[in-house]
């Protein structure tokens, strides 16, 4: 069941802007570390359309989740493979987070503003939230999220074949797990728990009431 207009103000605007963030960030630090593939394939700018996967966008829609187009570099072009590798793994994740923040520090300057609606408000931390979200989810060890770059970076020259059965294997296991989890409501992989301590961290410390 698709979301409602309700879920989708909430929901689709926070999506759009984290997974281009994301992936722009991901661009940026290739970019930086010598890697010019994703600035030529277009990938190096804040456009949602040069980001967009468009089944992944129609998931967001009616599923409330989803995914960009991933950013390809060239390990090769590194100048420290694995170490440049890992830090353009968690650039994503860490734009997220820092775009949370974002999120919070406006949400809680609009909060001093007389005739600012506190639905708006309330919209813009649940933005906040959700990009957390992302934060917490990409960094999952799991191929093909960042997190799983800590090894896979090495794991692919120890055992290539290992490494392909792990992101084939991988990717179907994570997409049941999220099928599972919001079908049965099943709690698998505790992630609102984590969102839900940073969110109350950095509510609490913008001294929101």
């Amino acid at each position: 069941m698709g979301l409602d207009l309700d879920g989708i103000l909430k929901i689709v605007p926070a999506a759009v802007i984290g997974l281009t963030v994301h992936e722009f960030s991901h661009a940026y630090a290739a970019y930086k570390l010598g890697d010019e593939t994703a600035k030529n394939d277009g990938r190096l700018t804040l456009n949602p359309l040069k980001h967009i996967d468009w089944l992944g966008f129609f998931l967001i829609i009616i599923a409330g989740f989803g995914w960009a187009k991933p950013v390809m570099f060239n390990p090769d072009n590194l100048k420290n493979r694995h170490r440049d590798e890992i830090i353009i793994a968690f650039a994503g994740p860490v734009s997220n987070f820092l775009l949370a923040i974002l999120f919070f520090i406006v949400a809680r300057l609009l909060y001093m503003v007389d005739g600012i609606g506190v639905d708006f408000i309330q919209l813009i931390v649940i933005w906040g939230v959700i990009n957390f979200g992302l934060f917490v989810f990409n960094l999952i060890p799991i191929p093909p999220l960042d997190g799983s770059h800590v090894y896979l970076t090495y794991l692919k020259e120890i055992h290539p074949k290992l490494m392909m059965n792990l992101y084939r294997y991988g990717t179907l296991g994570l997409f049941l797990i999220i099928i599972a989890e919001n079908k049965f409501h099943i709690n698998i992989l505790h992630l609102s728990s984590l969102v839900n301590g940073i969110t109350t961290f950095f509510l609490r410390l913008l001294n929101f009431n």
